[in-house]
């Protein structure tokens, strides 16, 4: 009894490192969600402008919308009249162009956005040739300056986060198995006598695997439900955090937590077990 006893905290401790240690990587893996909706939503809200000549009638421009739309880089389409566009432009110079130079200097333009994998520098290009084939295009642009640096920082925090992943998973294994062999060693006593009894090993380690089973299960509920708290709080404080929330992407997340932590309970405690089982008595001591 008194050994049951004991073993008890060593238990709840080694939960509780467990689920502390998933509900780390949880955040990493929740950052990098996020990280990929915002490249997402960031690529997909670039305005790419397809200007038109002067003489181009509604009628043109409408049919032009038209093969836009049809094309599988195209996400959105909108016509901007000349009228439209000096609006726009008095807005952001607090004056009224026409007024200043007698006339009206814009184009008619559509204004596209584009899927996200299709938000590079390669791929803009051949969609500006593909485009300008039309005689009624005057041309089409869009800011060089954001594609280019957007795709450099994305790419930089791609690699942090990715090395970051990696060491922390490493560390996360390496933290998991030592707190499950360091729970199995105040019972290398009760698994030697057992196995002195004659007990075979399959019935010895039987029960300390599905007790590991059931440990990890708890760390990997603890580790989600803190990492849902955390959410919670964070999208109640910054409510565009809802939009880039991927349900089907969180729930991998969570999945995973959780299969990982059973996983690697089980096969720690398994080669403690095994481990005791193969020592000798005085060993143990």
């Amino acid at each position: 009894m008194s050994g049951n006893k004991k073993s008890k905290p060593t238990y709840i401790n080694a939960i509780m490192g467990v689920a502390l240690v998933l509900f780390l990587i949880g955040v990493l893996g929740w950052l990098l969600i996020n990280g990929r909706a915002l490249t997402r939503a960031f690529k997909e809200d670039l305005e790419i402008n397809v200007d038109f000549h002067d003489q181009v009638s509604d009628a043109q421009v409408k049919k032009m919308q038209s093969i836009l739309k049809d094309q599988p880089f195209v996400a959105s389409t909108r016509i901007i009249t000349k009228e439209e566009a000096v609006k726009m432009e008095n807005q952001v110079e607090g004056g009224n162009i026409v007024e200043f130079l007698g006339y009206n200097p814009l184009f008619t333009s559509i204004s596209m956005k584009l899927h996200e994998e299709y938000v590079n520098k390669d791929s803009l290009d051949k969609i500006k040739q593909f485009v300008l084939q039309s005689n009624v295009v005057r041309d089409v642009t869009w800011s060089n300056m954001v594609v280019g640096q957007m795709d450099k920082n994305f790419r930089k925090i791609g690699i942090i986060l990715g090395a970051i992943s990696v060491v922390l998973l490493i560390v996360v294994i390496f933290l998991i198995d030592n707190t499950v062999r360091l729970a199995m060693f105040s019972n290398r006593f009760l698994i030697k006598t057992m196995q002195m009894v004659g007990a075979t090993r399959a019935f010895i380690t039987r029960p300390f695997d599905l007790r590991a089973l059931l440990n990890g299960l708890i760390s990997g509920l603890v580790a989600v439900l803190a990492l849902w708290i955390v959410m919670s709080f964070a999208t109640a404080q910054l409510t565009e955090l809802k939009q880039l929330n991927d349900p089907l992407l969180l729930f991998f997340l969570m999945s995973s937590m959780i299969l990982l932590g059973i996983l690697i309970s089980m096969i720690s405690t398994h080669r403690s077990v095994v481990k005791y089982l193969k020592m000798h008595v005085d060993d143990l001591y």
